[in-house]
C-alpha cells in the first residue's frame, strides 16, 4: 500500500488494515517454517507494510 492511500484513511480503517496485515504475516511465517513459502520476499514486504501502517496511526494520534 502507498503511504498517500493510508494517510487518507481514518484510524478505524487503519486498525483493520493492521490486523489483516498481522494475520497475513503470521500465516507467511508458518508457511516459511514448514517450507511451503515460495517467495520469501513477501515476509519483508508485509513487515514494512505493518511498520508503515503503525507509523501513520501514531501520526494521527498527535
Amino acid at each position: 500500500m502507498d503511504a498517500k492511500e493510508l494517510r487518507s484513511q481514518d484510524t478505524s480503517t487503519l486498525n483493520e488494515t493492521l490486523m489483516t496485515l498481522l494475520k497475513d504475516h503470521f500465516e507467511l511465517r508458518m508457511k516459511h517454517k514448514s517450507a511451503q513459502l515460495d517467495d520469501a520476499s513477501k515476509l519483508s514486504k508485509i513487515k514494512k507494510s505493518i511498520a508503515r501502517v503503525k507509523t501513520i496511526i501514531r501520526e494521527k494520534r498527535v
